[in-house]
């Protein structure tokens, strides 16, 4: 079975990019040395389930819905509500405002200063 180990944002600006997920996410994230313009982004510690990821520089500026398929991911959080506020605050934006996912917890999607969507969950077995 394949499993998830690594996950990459493209950005037309990583500097900006990584900024707007340490603001929102708490993420560590320092540019590789690498022979190539990279950005390492640590999610969390090495004792809980996760993945971490990085932040490549992309060859092309977004020219219409590109970022309506690329691969998304979801991102597990306290709560959805200020996670909004705090997307929003960064320069993010609300595609998909909160929802119920019965008996599991609250979805939101968004996009970052980039154009890429992402998810945010909040467990919450009781949401209807």
């Amino acid at each position: 079975m394949g499993r998830l180990v690594h996950f990459e944002i493209a950005a037309d600006s990583p500097e900006r990019a990584a900024e707007f997920y340490r603001k929102v996410f708490d993420w560590e994230i320092q540019k590789w040395e690498g022979p190539q313009p990279y950005w390492l982004i640590t999610t969390g510690p090495e004792d809980k389930p996760g993945i971490n990821g990085g932040i490549w520089q992309r060859e092309q500026p977004l020219t219409g819905n590109e970022g309506l398929i690329a691969y998304r991911c979801t991102i597990d959080v306290a709560s959805v509500d200020d996670a909004v506020k705090k997307v929003t605050e960064n320069g993010g934006k609300v595609i998909v405002p909160k929802v119920a996912v019965p008996g599991v917890g609250w979805l939101a999607f968004c996009t970052d200063t980039e154009s890429n969507i992402f998810g945010m969950m909040q467990s919450d077995e009781s949401a209807k």
